[in-house]
């Protein structure tokens, strides 16, 4: 049995993605702690690194490269990521409250969430401008910004390192581009005032070659969609940015530990004034020896942290202690591919300073960007045949793609009993009293380690068995397994997926009323539904000549997650394909209720079902390949030839078609997938509108051709 294979018994929980946390994950990677459920909490599926920021404001880096990607990180950790924001946390009761609502238990925790360049006490900055940090929303407004025509002129707040290396970033940006702007650097008293004199002077002669204009001794009344107001006089600007300082989060007032200025009190151990929570990065104050805020101090913690987490976790008494360094390397961006260091005092400039930036901040980067590949079970030597065949190539995917086979279904369906050997509809009708009533049931292997977000996939997938019969959902009993734990680990996972199956039944309008629960190897969540039909249930055999056929989502989820698995999808991709499968698909179904033929597209892909309601409505359709939509990431990763398990079976109904990234989608795998429907051509159009405004990426994919029998059914690909 392998380490992650163990049963849990503690619960550690990392609060945000500051550098500390990341490379912890990447040190817990090489050397878990058997035992341990692993969760990272952070708003983003990514964290910015700070020290390539101005980089990529002035154009020299792409977005992605200054991205620590977490979900790929969490995955080698053997971690769950939960993309949430902290906005609590009670150290007696070991909870951590999200501000989706989410409550989240712990036995050991730590904080590294960083700082905020919020200014809430400037009028107008709420409404006209953006702070520095976080860092990840910024660089996104910032290249929003750069794309968009119109007045240039930008204003920082604040005379900092930060704030002048960000002035010179932006004016170089702008100049690049040809657009003509004024950059102002505003501080309301002396500019870099905590570095040397010979620092300085150079800072301020870049500043002035790079065109920005400073603004010292000025204090700001407002911040206007015009720009400043300041007890100087107007500051145009279309852009403003607040970089005047680093300020705690304000909910860490309300956690009863101890603060310096609202940062939070560490021990030379990392830890806080309670025990079993540490603190790290930018957002803790050391106590006995005081740093300004700077990344070098939270990289340098991390092997600290690591330690001590393991110490805590195993019940013994964190010992390890971090001592930072008197003095370090501070090397400050000119906005052209040129640099500033500074330290013990000796000043030096250049493109070469920028060049030796760049190699520390590469070699931090490929840190995270090189992980070791995740490796399959071995084989072992002596086995049965066909058992290297079946298990060569892909795991087993979780989700649909864990699902059997059509060919295999069809044979047990048609088994003994002389019925159909198709798959029928997507759930069972039953007339009770003069009600029709639907049932349904459905449940899902593991594919992502978070049982709050499978829960919510889960239930999300059930629920799409009933909107696609244009049914309402009355009553849920859920179905869990979960993996083997001590009893505090089981009864807070056992919590936390019941909280998020009841929010999603209610949103549906139906109550869960009952279930089955039990440990095992692995985590399976499933629901049985029930629901009733106020009309005659949508079935696969009502399609017609001239209908248009309508999907409600993109697809690809089964190739994402497949990749995500194995550590293949960036998290981007991830973070967007777990929102869409989590879309409810309620107001669509509403939608779509005078729809002739519907089902939801799921284990099968696409042209699975699109095959089923051909078959049960006997005829012919015609798709055409490029309407379809696609998730984020689906045709990078099919163009690698990456594949989800199931895919192979699926594309066994249509062998013919062009083995390609694009025709291989339309077989892939998906979990709780949109809705397939098949509308008269005078609805469409009208009906395709109103799901595209109530928040569907709704396509026209193709259309019904003609009649046809069980014999010679044609799905043409265009």
């Amino acid at each position: 049995m392998q380490a992650t294979d163990l049963p849990f018994t503690r619960d550690l929980v990392l609060i945000g993605g500051g550098h500390t946390h990341a490379l912890v994950l990447k040190r817990w990677g090489m050397s878990p702690l058997p035992g341990t459920r692993v969760t990272i909490v952070n708003p983003e599926a990514t964290a910015p690194y700070s020290g390539m920021l101005p980089g990529h404001l002035a154009g020299h880096y792409k977005r992605e490269a200054l991205d620590i990607d977490l979900v790929k990180l969490a995955r080698f950790a053997g971690a769950r990521i939960i993309t949430d924001r902290a906005v609590a946390l009670d150290p007696l009761a070991h909870r951590i409250s999200l501000a989706s609502g989410t409550q989240i238990g712990f036995d050991t925790a730590s904080i590294d969430v960083g700082v905020t360049s919020w200014m809430p006490d400037v009028i107008g900055f709420a409404d006209h401008a953006v702070p520095a940090k976080p860092l990840g929303p910024f660089a996104s407004r910032w290249r929003a910004f750069l794309d968009q025509d119109g007045p240039s002129d930008v204003a920082i707040i604040g005379g900092g390192v930060a704030g002048v290396e960000i002035a010179m970033a932006c004016a170089h940006a702008l100049r690049q581009r040809d657009r003509p702007a004024k950059v102002h650097l505003v501080e309301h008293s002396v500019a870099l005032s905590t570095l040397p004199d010979r620092s300085v002077r150079r800072l301020r002669k870049a500043m002035r070659d790079q065109g920005v204009t400073l603004h010292e001794n000025t204090k700001i009344q407002r911040v206007t969609e015009e720009g400043l107001e300041t007890d100087s006089g107007m500051i145009p600007a279309r852009f403003v940015c607040g970089a005047a300082g680093a300020r705690p989060h304000p909910w860490l007032n309300d956690t009863g530990l101890s603060l310096k200025n609202g940062f939070i009190e560490i021990a030379q151990t990392l830890e806080s004034s309670e025990k079993d929570v540490f603190a790290t990065g930018d957002c803790a104050h050391m106590v006995a020896s005081p740093r300004p805020k700077a990344g070098v101090y939270a990289v340098r913690q991390a092997p600290i942290l690591f330690d001590n987490l393991r110490a805590s976790l195993s019940g013994q008494r964190p010992s390890r202690q971090y001592h930072p360094q008197a003095d370090y390397l501070k090397i400050i961006s000119l906005g052209k591919k040129a640099a500033l260091g500074d330290r013990y005092g000796i000043t030096c400039s250049g493109p070469w300073v920028w060049r030796l930036k760049n190699r520390i901040d590469q070699t931090f980067m490929n840190k995270f960007r090189d992980l070791p590949a995740l490796s399959a079970p071995e084989i072992p030597r002596d086995h049965a045949a066909g058992l290297d065949d079946l298990l060569k190539g892909k795991p087993l995917c979780g989700g649909c793609g864990a699902k059997v086979g059509q060919p295999a279904l069809r044979a047990a369906l048609a088994g003994p009993y002389g019925t159909d050997a198709l798959p029928g509809d997507d759930a069972a009708v039953v007339e009770i009293g003069n009600t029709q009533t639907v049932l349904s049931t459905d449940h899902l292997r593991e594919m992502v380690r978070d049982p709050i977000a499978m829960t919510k996939i889960a239930a999300h997938h059930a629920l799409g068995d009933i909107w696609a019969m244009g049914a309402t959902p009355h009553a849920a009993t859920a179905n869990l397994v979960i993996r083997q734990a001590s009893s505090r680990i089981a009864t807070r996972v056992l919590e936390e997926i019941m909280t998020a199956a009841r929010d999603v039944m209610r949103d549906a309008g139906a109550e869960i009323v009952g279930g089955h629960s039990s440990q095992g190897a692995e985590m399976t969540i499933g629901f049985t539904l029930l629901g009733r039909c106020e009309r005659k249930p949508i079935t696969l055999a009502g399609a017609r000549s001239g209908d248009r056929i309508l999907l409600t989502k993109p697809i690809g989820s089964g190739l994402i997650m497949a990749a995500e698995m194995q550590g293949l999808a960036q998290g981007d991709w991830v973070a967007q394909a777990l929102s869409r499968m989590t879309q409810s698909q309620r107001a669509a179904s509403n939608i779509l209720r005078h729809a002739h033929a519907m089902t939801d597209v799921t284990g099968f892909g696409l042209l699975g079902h699109l095959h089923n309601i051909c078959i049960n409505s006997q005829v012919n359709a015609r798709l055409v390949l490029h309407a379809v939509p696609l998730m984020t990431g689906a045709l990078d990763l099919a163009e690698t030839g990456l594949r989800a398990s199931l895919h192979d079976t699926n594309r066994m109904i249509m062998p013919e078609l062009p083995k390609d990234a694009l025709h291989d989608l339309l077989f892939d795998p998906q979990t709780a997938g949109g809705l397939l429907a098949t509308v008269s051509a005078d609805d469409a159009p009208e009906v395709l509108e109103s799901l595209i405004d109530a928040g569907y990426e709704a396509a026209d994919i193709g259309e019904i051709t003609s009649a046809a029998t069980q014999q010679r059914l044609q799905i043409s690909v265009v």
